[in-house]
């Protein structure tokens, strides 16, 4: 039996559904730990329980399914972003700690998918265990944005927008470097994965928060429902994308 590729291609959509997925989960996690009133703890055990659910299914899932994959996207942002917040305000670690231990978990992470693989391919995915080690990294990737983008606003004192426009000048350059440098494509794509989620979150963050702070003050609640409906609207149109594509491969077989 052939066996399927578990993850989806890195596109512009692929992308897209990304900074999306960012936005949602900053908004997400922002409404149920302080909206809501739960707090940071309690919003680990929420978004780690969904985090759990989605990547149980997606683990035993033949091939790739844009639902459930992308469902355990948005279970990485939103979790990354209590993890992120658990320790950088209720540990007291601060910002340029807690960027400094996540990104010492990513650079574990992907050391052992190294050292085990041979690789850091990214797409496609067979292995099951490859699969784990990927969503790892990506789990400590989104928490590594989230940190990063508090430290960009609570740090070095950027307001949410402008630090929105510094993550997308980033991204620009990886881009740039991208087609126009021979430089190493993995490296290039984890730059450009952890820097698409202080994006989201700096974005979120304008979104919601108070027009004193520098923000548009939509609110937790309705930038959430909106980032929903986008996702939901790019995951139809990736499935879409993919029915057609399985089609034409049968019409060539």
């Amino acid at each position: 039996m052939k066996t399927l590729n578990k993850v989806a291609e890195i596109t512009l959509l692929f992308w897209l559904m990304k900074i999306v997925a960012t936005t949602l989960g900053e908004t997400l996690g922002d409404f149920i730990a302080q909206t809501l009133g739960l707090g940071y703890a309690t919003g680990i055990l929420i978004t780690l329980i969904f985090f759990g659910l989605v990547l149980g299914i997606q683990l035993t899932r033949k091939a790739f399914i844009p639902v459930w994959y992308w469902l355990v996207i948005i279970g990485t942002t939103t979790l990354g972003t209590e993890i992120s917040d658990f320790i950088d305000r209720s540990l007291h670690l601060g910002y340029t700690w807690g960027s400094l231990l996540l990104f010492s978990g990513l650079l574990l992470t992907l050391f052992t998918w190294h050292k085990r693989f041979g690789n850091l391919e990214v797409y496609p995915i067979f292995d099951r265990n490859k699969e784990i080690h990927y969503w790892m990294a990506i789990l400590f990737s989104n928490s590594l944005g989230t940190a990063f983008g508090d430290y960009l606003s609570d740090v070095v004192g950027l307001s949410y927008l402008y630090g929105a426009f510094v993550t997308a000048g980033i991204i620009v350059l990886v881009i740039l470097l991208h087609y126009f440098t021979k430089m190493n494509q993995i490296i290039l794509f984890w730059i450009a994965f952890i820097f698409t989620r202080p994006f989201g979150a700096t974005f979120g963050d304008f979104l919601t928060k108070p027009m004193a702070k520098g923000g548009l003050n939509l609110g937790t609640l309705p930038a959430t429902i909106v980032s929903i409906i986008l996702i939901g609207l790019m995951i139809y149109v990736s499935h879409r994308h993919m029915v057609t594509d399985n089609a034409e491969e049968q019409k060539q077989l």
